[in-house]
């Protein structure tokens, strides 16, 4: 069981200082997050950071977050694509995606069929990550959750092959990940290792500070003989240094450790 960096994790610092990072650190491998940086949208970037630093690259992260819609242009297909080309070429076998937005139709139309599709084409597992509704408050005193994702935000509803849970999402939603797990057998391809406080932000925070007890996914793991990739997809920009950053980066991997040993469980 890989226990990875997601490069996300140093955010504003950029893709490189994800892989120093993870090599200095003891990370086994790097989750590539492409996105607005320039260096994460190339293959060949990617690959000679990969081989500086020893560290293998896991799973690529496709630019599927509202601020990536225009990264390797609008075609959503084609940017699965590339993401699945990328990944071939970096040795990972994992892309990890999110499930269409609803405005997004003609992409949204045949997501599950077009996603084994892409799997059979490509030879590579793409994991269709937990998302979560929207919360709105179209009057004073009232909230309601608008469902934004299609086919839905709950990857164990439908008919993927292989999947993702990511903790904070799971707080977003109120769902409870290790019940998600349970539901999904050995669909669950890939773990984004965080936490959450049940706020409505999505707030990656570093695994034993909210309130989702992330240590039960990672026993239930364990006792499952899971064989995918746990990675740490935490939020540090709040940090006030580099060393504080660190700090929070080794801590999580101090977290996973402690739990996914076979007698934590």
């Amino acid at each position: 069981m890989l226990v990875g960096l997601s490069t996300s994790s140093v955010y504003p610092e950029s893709t490189a200082h994800g892989f120093a990072y993870a090599a200095e650190l003891g990370y086994d491998a790097v989750e590539v997050m492409v996105g607005i940086d320039a260096l994460s949208q190339q293959v060949a970037a990617v690959e000679q950071l990969a081989q500086h630093h020893d560290v293998p690259v896991c799973a690529v992260h496709a630019p599927c977050l509202l601020f990536t819609q225009a990264v390797w242009g609008l075609e959503p297909w084609g940017k699965l694509e590339r993401s699945a080309e990328m990944a071939t070429a970096l040795g990972a076998d994992v892309v990890v995606v999110h499930p269409p937005f609803r405005w997004q139709r003609e992409y949204a139309r045949d997501f599950v069929n077009g996603i084994a599709a892409l799997e059979e084409s490509s030879g590579v597992a793409f994991a269709v990550e937990n998302m979560y509704p929207w919360k709105a408050t179209p009057r004073k005193g009232s909230t309601r959750g608008m469902e934004v994702y299609v086919p839905g935000w709950d990857p164990s509803e439908e008919n993927y092959a292989n999947t993702t849970i990511d903790v904070s999402h799971a707080a977003i939603a109120g769902s409870d990940p290790v019940a998600m797990a349970e539901r999904l057998g050995e669909r669950l391809r890939h773990v984004h290792l965080t936490d959450g406080t049940g706020s409505a932000k999505d707030e990656h925070l570093v695994p034993g500070r909210g309130r989702m007890e992330p240590e039960r996914l990672l026993r239930h793991l364990v006792r499952t003989g899971f064989d995918g990739h746990v990675v740490l997809e935490i939020n540090t920009r709040k940090a006030e240094t580099a060393d504080d950053r660190r700090a929070d980066l080794a801590d999580s991997l101090a977290f996973a450790r402690e739990h996914l040993r076979p007698t934590a469980v």
